[in-house]
């Protein structure tokens, strides 16, 4: 019997892509979505709850599986209000971790950012780091934190100042070398592959910044 995954934020990017890979993955039988709108997926294997994931607590019983995948997070752009942009990019991985270590589900991979410091003086890479502290707090067996730097990739919403980031970063990629590749742009696709790779191989490693993410992606293992 195939094992079952829960996505977070497979409305997302990074979530969108790790739904298509995990969707041809023979490894799953079921991918459990949990989300405010619908992917529309016509995969037998997707069953979708449409849900305020601010209220996952809600969704106890229905929070079942192998593995978590939480790809949840906003931007001060779109979010700019502090209390509701912490109640989603600390609040939702936190009661995700919550409910996989309730439910005895043993993986929880967890998308965070590069520059996560629970002591940082700047909010956002603070609420990233108090969310990585408390999910390790919730002791599931195969805890795993991707921190990549500046995420590649077309996007359906416009931002200005993260176009003009990523064009900056791709002409500094090159000279991006030694302890600073992990500061190189990184392609959504590469992180959701990641988080497919680690699933199954369990790294003894944690934390995986953006060159360790890119090593594991491009490694044999699928």
């Amino acid at each position: 019997m195939g094992k079952t995954a829960i996505i977070l934020g497979a409305t997302g990017l990074t979530g969108g892509l790790l739904l298509d890979q995990l969707i041809v993955d023979s490894t799953y039988d079921k991918i459990k979505l949990f989300s405010r709108s619908s992917v529309a997926s016509t995969s037998e294997k997707v069953e979708e709850y449409l849900a305020d994931v601010l209220e996952l607590e809600l969704y106890q019983e229905q929070f079942t599986g192998d593995e978590v995948f939480c790809c949840i997070g906003t931007t001060a752009l779109k979010t700019p209000n502090k209390k509701k942009y912490k109640a989603i990019d600390y609040g939702i991985p936190v009661s995700a971790a919550t409910l996989a270590k309730r439910n005895g589900i043993a993986t929880f991979i967890v998308l965070s950012s590069m520059g996560a410091d629970s002591k940082s003086s700047v909010f956002y890479s603070k609420t990233k780091g108090e969310m990585e502290c408390d999910v390790l707090l919730q002791n599931v067996p195969h805890t795993f934190i991707l921190r990549p730097s500046l995420i590649g990739g077309h996007r359906n919403e416009y931002r200005l100042g993260e176009k003009i980031a990523k064009v900056a970063m791709r002409l500094l990629n090159p000279i991006l070398i030694g302890d600073f590749k992990k500061f190189r742009i990184i392609h959504p696709e590469k992180i959701a592959k990641c988080m497919q790779i680690v699933a199954r191989s369990k790294t003894q490693e944690v934390f995986l910044d953006s060159d360790k993410i890119l090593i594991i992606a491009n490694s044999t293992v699928s």
